[in-house]
């Protein structure tokens, strides 16, 4: 472990010559006490963090990380970092987040702020410039935020992205790139990707419906019509409902009393609908209309879509049903890989984790097969007494 973690640590040395790291926390001890502040907006129930690796890992002590430990809470921590513009850089956004409760209901997200940002006011209203993770609630909800402020509204994409679901440690990357363009990616694995106009509607349509324009009155958009010589039978006509020819008056009937009797009434066997002419196809049909467009005159391009002109805090800002989730290995920097090389570290430590639970799985199992004999023999034995009952009730008598 000593060995993995100092070429982690050359890794970072190397690579801090050609790129800059904004934010790192892995939470080796305590000291994160001191750095990050809990809010203390009115009026939540809020719950506290601890540091923990959880119940499986690959070290009990390089996979610490602050996990959620109250359940139905609110939770609203943050901290601040020299603050940085991405502007002409890429930006990466990088954690982790291991839901090992199994969660059912709750946020797995982060928050990158400007420098206005009042951590012991932070809550759900409060402005921030980035909103980037997982979110769980139910079957229903199992998807990856992203989500950007841009001229004071927040704008979701508008793609579906769908997060992780299972008790594992999972690394989750944002890239976006001075070209407008960007990438999620889920352990190192990109899971979507495309242009940030495009995805977003930060920017009105480029292009609008010509309000000049309308369907000309002569167009005629019917594939078919009526054909004009089909002719209804004149046997068509027919009631669709009948006097029943069986239905005789009851005896007891009185016409001065009950007025004068009628048959109940019956489906025609011989109604044949209503009559309408064959369809046949429209000489005259030109398609549909489209309606041409025009340049939208509110449409301005921005080339800056990308650019973020102050960063300077992070936080945890989500709610909770089932406590349980693990942050950890927070990357701000400018290097896609740098946070790549330092998500291969993590993958590996994963995968210790994932032996570690199956191991303790494995246990859990031939526990239960060991409870099983004895839960059999208890059995067996009520069967004994229930049947020697009978005896002794005999001799007593």
């Amino acid at each position: 472990m000593k060995s993995l973690v100092l070429g982690l640590v050359s890794l970072l040395a190397i690579y801090s010559v050609n790129c800059d790291v904004y934010f790192e926390e892995k939470f080796p001890d305590d000291s994160w006490e001191s750095k990050w502040v809990y809010s203390e907006h009115p009026g939540k129930e809020f719950g506290k963090f601890k540091l923990s690796a959880g119940k499986f890992y690959n070290d009990p002590e390089e996979d610490k990380g602050l996990q959620t430990s109250e359940d139905a809470r609110f939770y609203a921590l943050s901290t601040k970092f020299k603050p940085f513009s991405n502007e002409d850089k890429p930006l990466v956004v990088q954690f982790s987040v291991k839901h090992e409760q199994d969660i059912d209901c709750g946020g797995g997200y982060l928050k990158i702020f400007d420098c206005k940002l009042d951590s012991k006011d932070m809550h759900g209203e409060t402005p921030y410039e980035i909103m980037f993770g997982p979110d769980i609630c139910g079957p229903g909800t199992k998807k990856v935020h992203v989500i950007f402020s841009y001229k004071g509204k927040n704008h979701l994409i508008k793609k579906d992205i769908r997060c992780k679901d299972d008790v594992y440690t999972h690394l989750y990357t944002l890239l976006v790139r001075p070209d407008n363009t960007y990438e999620v990616l889920i352990d190192n694995e990109k899971v979507e990707s495309g242009n940030l106009e495009d995805d977003w509607d930060f920017l009105p349509p480029k292009k609008i419906k010509d309000p000049s324009a309308k369907k000309p009155e002569d167009w005629d958009d019917r594939a078919t019509i009526p054909d004009p010589d089909d002719q209804k039978p004149e046997d068509w006509d027919k009631p669709e409902h009948i006097p029943d020819p069986d239905a005789t008056k009851p005896e007891d009937w009185d016409d001065e009393m009950d007025g004068e009797w009628e048959p109940p009434m019956i489906d025609n066997p011989e109604y044949k609908g209503v009559w309408a002419p064959k369809q046949i196809d429209n000489p005259a049909y030109k398609g549909p209309w489209v309606h041409p467009e025009i340049d939208n005159p509110e449409y301005t391009p921005d080339a800056n879509l990308y650019k973020r002109n102050e960063l300077c805090a992070v936080g945890l800002d989500l709610w909770q049903v089932k406590s349980g989730t693990i942050f950890d290995n927070f990357l701000i920097t400018d290097d896609l890989s740098l946070a790549t090389e330092v998500g291969e570290e993590i993958k590996r430590k994963i995968e210790g984790e994932k032996k570690m639970k199956n191991e303790q799985d494995e246990v859990e199992r031939e526990k239960e097969k060991a409870e099983k004999p004895d839960e059999e023999d208890d059995e067996d034995l009520d069967d004994e007494v229930g049947d020697a009952a009978p005896v002794e009730e005999h001799d007593e008598l």
